[in-house]
């Protein structure tokens, strides 16, 4: 078992005793559960995290769902009752899970570069290539997973700052291009956008891949400098220090030296959600990114989260949720980003997620004994 899923414990629980949950409605994941049954068996079986669990474990649960439609919100906990059995991660530490949000952006942008659109969004390169174990150069860390391929040899790709510097120019990678080097640097962190053109065109673009090199994040770098006060820290605090700041954005933003590239993706019906890395539209509220060194995507995940209040009308939050996507700040057994949906409000509403967060995994029964 790798360093990531040595630092915790699964706590078999029972229904009755997960709090939250007999006030719960999930009946929002059979569309989704379905989606993923879709993917691991006419596309890919998710690959599986260092905890065990399998696209295989998860399968019987999937086909259970796949003709099922709950008729109440406690028909829909029953199910889940009848195929699963709970198991709360416990970290050695002592320490309990933390979460925080993302969303979907909303950005202005130009299928032309002029004088306001200057900030590109790009494509994958095609020198980069993927690596692990088979392939990764002696004295790269085991986190570099991507990498360029020049003359036939390997090395790191180059980061943030070389790419804004001009790296990738004139290679035709550019999808679209923005106002604003932040608005860019926000995508980038949030994984997806929805782009807006002038002629009222929508677009959708989503992670293809990164440049390998560790993410770094800007706020730490902003409290750990006296520059914003460790408990206000949000994602509205950083682009606020960044507006006074003008001169320091590229200092600020270079510090986090990993860069993100993109795919354009169809659009579909603009109320759902982007395509996560586990091939499949993301639901508002109910989608989970998770560490996928140690999960494996489709499970589900019951979070509670006493004090984070603003995203259930006041109400502490304690939701049944899918592990959908990842991140390279999502590092940890019981460490989650939850997904709050697309534009300027889920924007709100994501910016100051920074919770601490109880984490219980649903495991299908059949699997479930190897927990005990």
């Amino acid at each position: 078992m790798s360093d990531r899923a040595s630092d915790f414990v699964l706590q078999a629980i029972s229904f009755d005793n997960l709090e939250g949950w007999k006030d719960d409605d999930p009946s929002g994941l059979f569309e989704v559960m379905r989606s993923c049954r879709r993917q691991i068996t006419d596309v890919k079986p998710y690959r599986s995290g260092s905890l065990g669990l399998s696209s295989e474990d998860l399968l019987p649960l999937l086909v259970a769902a796949e003709d099922f439609t709950p008729s109440s919100p406690s028909s829909a906990r029953a199910f889940f009752e009848a195929h699963c059995r709970p198991f709360l991660i416990r970290r050695s530490d002592g320490n309990s899970g933390f979460v925080t949000a993302f969303y979907e952006p909303d950005i202005e942008v130009s299928e032309r570069p002029d004088e306001v659109f200057r900030f590109p969004f790009y494509r994958r390169p095609d020198d980069l290539i993927d690596l692990d174990d088979s392939n990764r150069p002696a004295g790269f860390d085991r986190s570099h997973v991507f990498g360029r391929l020049q003359d036939g040899r390997i090395a790191a790709y180059p980061d943030r700052r070389a790419i804004d510097q001009g790296f990738l120019e004139g290679r035709g990678l550019e999808i679209a291009w923005a106002k604003s080097k932040v608005d860019v640097f926000f995508v980038h962190v949030q994984g997806a956008a929805r782009l807006r053109y002038s002629d009222g065109r929508i677009g959708r673009i989503t992670y293809a891949a990164k440049a390998g090199h560790p993410f770094s994040a800007v706020g730490k770098l902003l409290t750990d400098r006296g520059e914003i006060d460790r408990a206000d820290i949000s994602m509205q605090t950083i682009r606020a220090w960044l507006a006074r700041n003008p001169d320091r954005v590229d200092e600020v933003l270079w510090h986090n030296r990993s860069y993100i590239f993109f795919r354009a993706t169809p659009v579909g019906y603009p109320e759902a959600g982007p395509i996560a890395a586990a091939k499949v539209p993301l639901l508002a509220g109910r989608s989970l990114a998770v560490d996928r060194m140690i999960h494996t995507f489709g499970f589900p995940f019951f979070i509670r989260a006493e004090s984070l209040t603003h995203l259930d009308q006041g109400r502490p939050f304690r939701r049944l949720m899918l592990a959908l996507d990842t991140g390279s700040a999502i590092v940890g057994p019981a460490r989650g980003d939850i997904f709050t949906g697309s534009g300027d409000m889920a924007g709100e509403r994501a910016g100051t997620v920074r919770n601490d967060a109880d984490f219980t995994i649903l495991v299908p029964r059949a699997a479930a004994g190897r927990f005990d």
